[in-house]
């Protein structure tokens, strides 16, 4: 591919990670309207990076040490990754004429803006490309919906899992609303990986579902994002379900802990969304679900749903 006049910018990580830089990525593509903007993320991510105006080509990039860029120097490279030092050492690998970075101390001679661990992860990265005085819209967060068709439309989509047990939810909680879900005559579908399959098996027998309502494992990203752009209502930890569920405006109901949604959440103004969080902060990164997750009740996470799918207004 012909790089030149290239604005490389670094995001291996998932599908909130890329959603949430949707603003920044559109803040580049504003300021550098006559250069291809490459998008150093995992192949896996294609489907929804095909849908960001923002982008014209992704490199496949599964993770750190692993950029290969194939070409001349591109004129700016954005760290778009985190504070440091890895993706900095990559993206100085590719010898860019600028680098937008965040400033990081193994490396003193290049600057960068103070990182923060206290801002919105959608701030953050806005933050960054206005350092380099570029304009940004935090609001910039939507995408078209994807041009397949959903695999249950308007259903209520359910997605127990999450990548770590702190952030997870009891199962039999789930049961408890997926059941009470479809008593109230509601096609319910839970979603997940494949390794989430035996999960969202089981809450659907303990819901009273059949197999056919067991998505997880069957879906691949383009279906499950059209299956959340045609839903009418998500449910779901902080994961990258909700961070879909933003993208495509679609109501949702969110289980927040141990992160607080005030650096993961969904913009405040997007009203159709429901944030739960009791208020405790823990480390997402645990193997057993946080105890602030878990003061969220049944009842009141049912309240929500029902709640929020009262209000919606149907699609088409």
């Amino acid at each position: 591919m012909a790089v030149s006049a290239a604005v490389l910018v670094l995001r291996a990580l998932g599908i909130g990670d890329l959603l949430t830089a949707v603003p920044a990525l559109r803040a580049l593509r504003a300021a550098y309207p006559d250069d291809r903007l490459v998008l150093a993320a995992p192949q896996g991510l294609r489907d929804l990076v095909e849908l960001i105006d923002a982008v014209d080509e992704l490199l496949p990039t599964p993770g750190l040490g692993e950029l290969a860029w194939p070409g001349p120097p591109p004129r700016l490279a954005v760290n778009l990754h985190g504070s440091g030092p890895e993706s900095l050492h990559d993206l100085l690998q590719t010898d860019p004429a600028e680098l937008l970075t965040h400033h990081h101390p193994d490396f003193p001679d290049v600057p960068g803006l103070r990182w923060r661990a206290d801002v919105h992860e959608v701030d953050r990265w806005c933050r960054l490309v206005e350092y380099a005085h570029l304009p940004a819209d935090r609001t910039a967060l939507r995408l078209p919906a994807p041009p397949g068709p959903s695999p249950a439309p308007d259903a209520v989509v359910v997605h127990p899992g999450a990548a770590f047990p702190a952030r997870r939810w009891p199962p039999e909680r789930f049961a408890r609303v997926v059941g009470e879900l479809a008593a109230a005559g509601h096609h319910v579908v839970l979603t997940g990986s494949a390794g989430e399959r035996d999960l969202a098996r089981s809450i659907a027998e303990r819901a009273g579902l059949g197999e056919d309502a067991v998505l997880a494992g069957r879906t691949d990203l383009a279906e499950l994002a059209a299956l959340v752009a045609g839903a009418a209502l998500v449910v779901c930890g902080d994961t990258g379900a909700g961070h879909l569920a933003t993208a495509f405006g679609t109501p949702s109901v969110l289980l927040f802990g141990p992160t607080p949604p005030r650096l993961w959440g969904p913009p405040p103004e997007a009203r159709q969304h429901v944030v739960l969080w009791a208020g405790n902060v823990g480390n997402p990164h645990g193997d057993e679900p946080d105890g602030g997750l878990l003061l969220l009740g049944e009842e009141r996470v049912l309240a929500a749903t029902r709640s929020a799918l009262e209000a919606r207004v149907p699609h088409g």
